[in-house]
């Protein structure tokens, strides 16, 4: 027992060649964005709510203080140890979902089944995300050259499709299921040698989908499928403003209102109550209500930046398990923001997605910085003088 607790802070005393300093500090940046666009979206919800215009907040800025301590504490660590324990993980994030649908301990907020209560609330599907993130490489490196057949790429299809299922059945969550799934094709297509039957099924899928929206926009005009009613919402939101389409009408609204630079911090028109939960998934809304499309693309800069750096320590890595697993987290980071934004500006069907690290959520947050601690641990690993030797 000594030799193990001796041997644990020998490994946080061991000097690292390099860590991303830049990466730490635009997360950092994001983060207090978020917070300044929180206080700003939530303050006069907050206080008719709750008579405190700091509720959502404070909340917030505890929060995401303590992911930011524990993303740095998590980098301290050598990402190797998911090895071992990435099996459990994924196979706890599918308990712990299971235990949302079956067990008392599952919570509904907002009409959703999506929460558990294990001493503070949390979402399951999360942890789901950065287990097949930290499991799926495991797999794929075990595999070795038979992720190139058809077999190997259906097994870890499968796998996903286990996490991405979880996700949307045991939870009710249709949108963490869709990003578990491209984060899954994602690192197959990254670990796989060719290109050519990934464009070929990416071309099919489209085709599908587009026909698939045809025949809804052509035959279908009421249904009971919630689902449907969302796609009909979308295609028609001008029609539907009874049952869906108002929130996405008015996000437009705040959109178009807020021109180049927008009508100034504090001073959206459409967050005082015109868009509910303005908060959560239309935060991008009201950024730019208030900045402007500056406001709006100099946040969508600090996102590519935080991409950048994700991509250079993926590329820099020193093994290809701490490669698979940042291009797992590069993944995620980048299908949510697409996602939430398209949401915003209606080029997709609502889907409940969160703007990473902006909106409010402070299960998205930890889990978040838990992925930037992996990725921060993945980049004290990289060695210069290493590759310029070789």
């Amino acid at each position: 027992m000594r030799k193990a607790i001796g041997k644990f802070f020998s490994q946080l005393r061991e000097k690292a060649d390099y860590y991303d300093y830049n990466l730490l500090a635009v997360v950092i940046l994001l983060t207090c964005f978020g917070l300044v666009m929180l206080y700003s979206t939530s303050a006069y919800e907050a206080e008719i709510r709750f008579g405190d215009d700091m509720h959502y907040f404070a909340r917030q800025a505890w929060i995401s203080l303590a992911a930011v301590l524990s993303a740095v504490v998590i980098s301290k660590f050598d990402y190797h140890i998911l090895i071992k324990l990435s099996g459990f993980i994924f196979l706890v994030s599918f308990v712990l979902m299971a235990m949302v649908k079956w067990s008392p301990l599952g919570v509904v907020v907002n009409g959703a089944r999506r929460w558990l209560w294990l001493g503070i609330q949390f979402q399951p599907s999360e942890i789901a995300k950065i287990a097949v993130i930290t499991y799926l490489p495991v797999v794929i490196i075990s595999m070795g050259r038979k992720v190139k057949t058809l077999k190997g790429v259906l097994f870890l299809l499968l796998l996903g499709a286990i996490q991405a299922g979880a996700a949307y059945l045991l939870t009710d969550n249709l949108s963490t299921g869709l990003i578990i799934g491209g984060i899954t094709v994602v690192m197959i297509f990254i670990s796989h040698p060719k290109t050519k039957p990934f464009l070929i099924t990416l071309a099919a899928g489209s085709v599908l989908i587009a026909i698939a929206v045809a025949y809804l926009a052509l035959s279908v005009d009421s249904s009971e499928s919630f689902r449907i009613q969302r796609i009909l919402v979308w295609l028609h939101p001008e029609e539907y403003t009874a049952s869906g389409g108002y929130q996405v009408m008015q996000a437009l609204y705040a959109i178009g209102s807020g021109g180049f630079f927008g009508k100034g911090l504090g001073n959206s028109a459409q967050k005082l109550g015109t868009i509910p939960e303005a908060q959560n998934d239309m935060i991008f809304s009201i950024v730019c209500e208030e900045l402007g499309i500056f406001g709006a693309v100099m946040l969508l800069l600090l996102f590519c930046y935080l991409l950048y750096r994700l991509f250079f320590i993926a590329q820099n890595a020193p093994d290809l398990y701490g490669s698979l697993m940042v291009t797992g987290i590069f993944a995620h980071i980048a299908l949510q923001v697409i996602l939430n934004i398209c949401v915003v500006i209606n080029v997709i069907p609502t889907t409940g997605i969160t703007l990473p690290f902006v909106s409010y959520g402070g299960t998205s947050v930890l889990f978040l910085m838990v992925e930037m601690g992996i990725a921060l641990s993945v980049s004290r690993k990289i060695k210069f003088q290493d590759k310029i030797e070789g």
